[in-house]
């Protein structure tokens, strides 16, 4: 593990370099190019060879050619946005500072403070100002859960202004060429009608014109297909299907485009599709005991945490589901 003090030898030896987006993000040669760095570095995400680009990236990868404006992804719980963002950062050895918002967030939070080091006070940059400084790409998660009020405090962040710290002596930070600023929500900065999100807050309309905007969903079924067969390919594949499909439906009724009439409280990511599959490996042995394999990893993949009568209208929709093509009750040969 990095100390401090070497995290900060990274980012002040980071090299910018010139790359081809094509190659970075599909393998592909395209002409192009797109900026990153020559080494990753202790603030840089880890590249997760399971994710899949889709494309809800083209949005994101315009925009890291040429941010002319701050980025705000929003999409619905357990989409992928944050994901998308750290992914194209990781591709690109971009270091990321990711905050997620609250309502008691402070502009401070984000800038830095004054603490004592070896018996002397010592300024401590915050992640906004460190990104600002070395030029990494600031990520604030959740931005619709924000105090409309420290969001307007970002105004003249976004629009490329320098950062001035007036703690810190008057410091005056002018925004690195590599700079970036994201955020992600689950609305677009508006009200929530849905009732899904309970905590998210209409957002100053000033700070939210300056963002350029894109809608991320969820992964289409192909993209699961493969994302499953990678990361538990001791499943059958008609299991496999069986478990996107249900997904899908879950989600549908989650957001309340389904005809099923009641809606489902909980949303169902592809990080719990994930986990539902290796738990369904990992307690086959369950199967002797006269119970269901996918079902019991189910509650503890998604269903434990919705009410008990979510529960029970997810259970019916995965009989309903698995029962014709697939026995819950049988163990699956490995």
């Amino acid at each position: 593990m990095s100390t401090p003090n070497a995290s900060l030898q990274q980012l002040e030896s980071l090299t910018p370099v010139e790359l081809d987006a094509g190659t970075v993000f599909g393998g592909t040669p395209s002409g192009r190019k797109v900026y990153g760095y020559a080494q990753p570095t202790a603030y840089t995400p880890k590249i997760d060879p399971l994710y899949q680009f889709h494309e809800s990236m083209r949005d994101p990868v315009v925009w890291f050619l040429d941010p002319s404006d701050p980025l705000y992804v929003f999409g619905p719980t357990g989409s992928g946005k944050t994901s998308l963002i750290k992914q194209l950062a990781a591709h690109l050895n971009y270091p990321v500072f990711c905050v997620n918002a609250h309502g008691r967030l402070e502009f401070q939070d984000l800038v830095g403070h004054l603490s004592v080091q070896q018996g002397s006070m010592t300024y401590q940059y915050g992640p906004l100002a460190l990104a600002m400084r070395y030029g990494g790409l600031f990520l604030l998660d959740e931005f619709d859960l924000l105090d409309p009020s420290t969001a307007a405090g970002l105004n003249s962040i976004l629009d490329g202004a320098p950062l001035c710290i007036p703690e810190n002596e008057g410091e005056i930070i002018t925004p690195h060429v590599m700079f970036r600023f994201a955020a992600t929500g689950n609305t677009n900065g508006g009200s929530d009608r849905t009732g899904l999100y309970s905590g998210t807050v209409p957002q100053n309309l000033a700070a939210m014109d300056r963002f350029m905007f894109c809608e991320v969903g969820y992964p289409t079924p192909q993209v699961e297909h493969y994302i499953l067969e990678r990361s538990a390919p001791a499943l059958p594949k008609a299991l496999r299907e069986l478990m996107v499909q249900y997904a899908n439906e879950v989600r549908e009724q989650f957001m309340g485009n389904s005809d099923e009439g009641s809606a489902i409280e909980v949303p169902f990511s592809t990080r719990s599709l994930i986990r539902w599959a290796h738990l369904t490996l990992r307690f086959q042995p369950v199967a002797r005991q006269g119970l269901q394999p996918v079902m019991y990893a189910l509650d503890r993949a998604l269903a434990f945490r919705a009410c008990r009568e979510t529960r029970a209208m997810l259970h019916e929709l995965a009989q309903r589901i698995f029962s014709t093509d697939v026995s819950l009750g049988e163990s699956i040969a490995a």
